[in-house]
Parts: structure tokens; sequence; C-alpha cells
């Protein structure tokens, strides 16, 4: 039976709009689920239990610092990159930024491949200069001698995609790693377009995973995130040189990263200082959100890949497609390498390019109507963009040509409707094109 005790003055109604339904202290509640934490802080203890907290971080404070509801996204892609830890963020632009930022210095100099998702191409070459960070791109990913040659004595770290965006040209992990670890340099990969489930670069030599968890990860197109999974393998001795701010004491004398974290110093440092200052901080819905997409992720990114292949086999026997680049295919140049990084699938993302041009790709968007004209990757449902007008359009006609993205060229993003769909709403496509070919010759 409910009530209340008469014999004591009652709270104000303002009061008790905030208490009167809280969670009794002690009770034991254990959902199955896990909940979202949908709070800025969390209430101390007492007085002594505040200051242990705050000295040690164990325990919840205040969500820009840990949130049980993210940290429960954080412990399952660190499980399933085979990672020792990984750090949840805002937007995968977010897992970049902090990761980058995090690990080099003004004076400081990045190595990265070339073929690269656009956004990041523009952190490095319009945002890394104003903090006193150059870069140099490497064309040939995967010949490691391309590396060797424009590594500097203050090259900080590798980057790379495991499968480039929207080229699918995958990358030789192995082969970029040990160039990599030559050096006691950290190789980055963004692994986004492979997920855990087709490719753990980890496992190949790696040593820093980010992802984009707005696409394969979450899956549904309804939320943001990034993450960065770290190796734990950071070795103090050998590269402390190179990361004074990893290795040396605090200003106040206390241990630094690396006595105090071993081989995880890398990610305890973006956590507790990158990420908690400059706040790049989730939101826990949106890591609800995340964890609920990780639990299908094997399930949609097997169908999409299956998928994938069929379409990109389809367009491949078109006589309006000049070119499609999916590794997963006999003929593609990376096949090779695909089969022995990814047997278990090529992942979905890819382009192809259309003999027509410009016109060609207009005219073959407009007329679709099962795949969705939108700028995002991963989702369950297929989605196209036409890259030189949209994600790319600040590149000139020379870059464009140089990383092979032509008026005609198309990105695909497969999802897991049934494949006769897909082919039938891309045939309807190409019979636009032929149509707007027709026209062309009439007129």
């Amino acid at each position: 039976m409910t009530g209340h005790d008469e014999s004591y003055e009652r709270d104000g109604f303002a009061t008790r709009q905030l208490h009167s339904g809280s969670a009794r202290r002690g009770s034991s509640v254990n959902p199955r689920v896990t909940p979202i934490y949908m709070t800025a802080g969390f209430v101390l203890d007492d007085f002594d239990q505040a200051t242990e907290l705050f000295s040690t971080g164990d325990g919840y404070s205040y969500t820009r610092v840990c949130n049980p509801t993210n940290e429960a996204v954080e412990r399952a892609v660190a499980d399933l990159e085979g990672g020792a830890e990984a750090l949840l963020v805002g937007s995968g632009q977010a897992a970049l930024a902090v990761t980058l930022l995090g690990l080099l210095a003004s004076g400081d100099h990045l190595v990265s491949a070339s073929s690269l998702y656009e956004g990041t191409r523009g952190f490095l070459i319009d945002n890394l200069p104003r903090y006193g960070i150059d870069t140099a791109f490497v064309d040939d990913a995967n010949d490691p001698l391309a590396w060797e040659r424009v590594i500097q004595p203050n090259t900080r770290a590798l980057f790379a995609e495991s499968i480039p965006n929207p080229k699918n040209d995958i990358l030789d992990i192995a082969a970029v790693a040990s160039v990599a670890h030559a050096h006691g340099i950290p190789l980055i990969i963004d692994n986004t377009l492979a997920t855990p489930y087709l490719l753990r670069p980890l496992e190949h030599g790696a040593d820093i995973v980010i992802h984009s968890a707005s696409k394969f990860l979450a899956g549904h197109g309804a939320a943001l995130g990034g993450i960065v999974v770290d190796n734990g393998r950071f070795d103090s001795e050998r590269s402390g040189a190179l990361f004074p701010h990893l290795v040396e004491r605090g200003r106040l004398g206390g241990p630094s990263f690396a006595e105090r974290a071993g081989g995880s110093a890398r990610i305890s440092y973006l956590r507790e200082v990158m990420a908690l200052r400059f706040g790049p901080t989730p939101s826990p819905l949106n890591a609800f959100l995340i964890a609920q997409g990780i639990e299908t992720l094997s399930l949609r990114v097997e169908k999409q890949s299956q998928n994938a292949l069929g379409v990109a086999r389809w367009l491949d026997d078109q006589s309006e497609v000049q070119s499609v680049d999916y590794s997963g295919l006999e003929t593609n140049p990376f096949h090779e390498l695909a089969l022995r990084y990814l047997p278990d699938g090529q992942g979905a993302v890819f382009s192809f390019t259309l003999k027509g041009g410009l016109n060609a790709a207009r005219a073959f968007v407009n007329a679709l109507q099962t795949v969705t004209h939108m700028t995002h990757l991963g989702d369950v449902r297929s989605l196209i963009l036409h890259p030189a007008t949209t994600s790319h359009n600040l590149r000139t006609d020379d870059e464009l040509e140089a990383s092979g993205i032509w008026p005609g060229t198309l990105r695909l993003s497969i999802g897991i409707e049934d494949l006769a769909d897909l082919i039938r709403d891309l045939d309807r496509g190409l019979a636009a094109v032929r149509a707007t070919s027709d026209e062309a010759v009439m007129s």
C-alpha cells in the first residue's frame, strides 16, 4: 500500500515534481536491454565519494565524461573489433578529429592514402594546416615504398580507409602497418564501410580503428555517432619520444598517461583530455540506437554484401555502364586482395560510371523509385548519390579525374531489399538514360 505520513511536513510541489518519481536507492532493477540514461549528470553519494571519483575516474559524474548507455556501446565495439578499449563520440568526423588532434601537435606530419571520404580529405587539407599539421598523400596506397618515400622525421601517424569511399580500392593493411611500425608510429584505419563483421584491421596490424557509427553500426539512418578503438599496445619505450604528451608527467606532477594506463595510454588521453575538453559528447539516445543496430549488424551486412555483388554483376553487363568499381567482381584489380581481407563479403558501398556522363547520371537518379537519393551510407535502404555535384563538388575537374570520379559516376550504398526489386529499379534508371539519349539524337 502506498501513501504518505501526515505526521511530517511534506516537501513543496516544486521539490516533489523533481524527486517523487526517482528510483529508490538500493533497488535491484536489471533490464535486459541497456536503458537510456538520459541525464546530464549523476548524483554523488557523499563528499568523500565525490572526491574519490574525481581523483580516480571510477564511476559516473557527468555524461560528457562517461555515461552507462554510451559505455555499453564502447564495450561492444571494442569487443567486436578485438580492441582493448573504445571511445564513443558524437559523429564519425568527431572520431577522426579527436584521434588526429589527440596524437598530432603543431609541427607534426601525417601521411594518408589519397583515396578517402571527402569529409576526411577536407579535414586533412583545410583544417589540420591551421593547427600547424601537414599531410602528405599516397596515391598507390598498396605500395609500401610509396609510404616510405613521404615519411619524415616528424611524421606521427599513417591513415587510410580499409574500403575507401567511394572507389572500393581495397587497402593492404598489413603492408602499410609494417611501414608504420618500422617507424614506431601508429596506423589508423577508418573501418566504416567494412565493419568489424567483414574485417578487423587490428588483426592485420593496425593500431587504431575509427568508425562513423552513423552508418552500418547503427544501420537505420536514425542516429549519429563515432567510435575510436585502440589496440592497447602503445609502447612508451619505443615511441614515447614521439608522443611526449603521453609519457610526460602532468603539470601537477601526477603520473603520465603511459604510467597510469600502460598500453592504453593513447585511448586514455583521447577520452580524458580530447573528448572531455573538446566536448563531442554523443546523446545517450543515439548510443541506445547504435547499440540496437549493432545487435543485427552481421545479418544486415551479410545481406547487403550479397545484394551489392548481385547489383554489381548486373550493372557490369549493361551496355550503358562504362565501369563498375566493386572489388567483389572477378575482373576488379582489387579482387584478390578483397578475397584475402574480406572473404565473407566485399561490402555494400561502391561506384559505377555511366557512359552518357552528367546528363545520363541525372536521368538515372531522377527515374529511381526504390533506391533513395540522399547523402548517407550503410542504411538498410539502398541509397544513391552523384559525387561530382554533391560530396565532391569542391574538387577541380583535374582532382576529380585523378580520383576516378567522372561526370557519369554514381555511388551506391546497397540495402537489404530484395535483389530483384533493386535490379528492376536500376533498370528503370537505365531506361531513362536510353530515353534521354534517344531524345538527344532526335533533336
